[in-house]
């Protein structure tokens, strides 16, 4: 615990181009699982919880979207803290790397649900 503490102000002190991109996905995370529970409707009995190019769009129920809001809990908060640890091991490089491609994701994600969303 006492190196993720000095890893942080490290951070802080030397890399804060990687402290905004903490922040972003932060942000972008807790925005798709705000939207992603807003989303979340439970009275409907089916509803459409993927898209797929060959197959189009499938039906589920609403538990299958559950995902979402667990993907943000992951992007937000797992994320950040493998990212202060690919810094500790790797370096600054390759945790804005990371952090960079987490925002790809969480964006991707926010775009998947919109889709499915739309179609409902």
């Amino acid at each position: 615990m006492k190196t993720f503490k000095e890893d942080i102000i490290k951070i802080y002190q030397t890399e804060r181009g990687m402290l905004v991109l903490m922040i972003i996905n932060l942000l972008l995370a807790i925005g798709l699982l705000v939207f992603s529970i807003i989303k979340l409707n439970p009275n409907l009995s089916v509803i459409r919880v993927g898209y797929g190019d060959i197959d189009g769009y499938r039906d589920g129920g609403w538990i299958d979207m559950l995902a979402f809001p667990v993907l943000a809990i992951i992007f937000g908060v797992l994320h950040n803290l493998l990212a202060v640890k690919i810094f500790h091991k790797r370096g600054g490089g390759m945790a804005k790397f990371f952090l960079l491609l987490t925002t790809a994701l969480i964006l991707g994600a926010i775009l998947v649900l919109a889709r499915v969303l739309g179609e409902g």
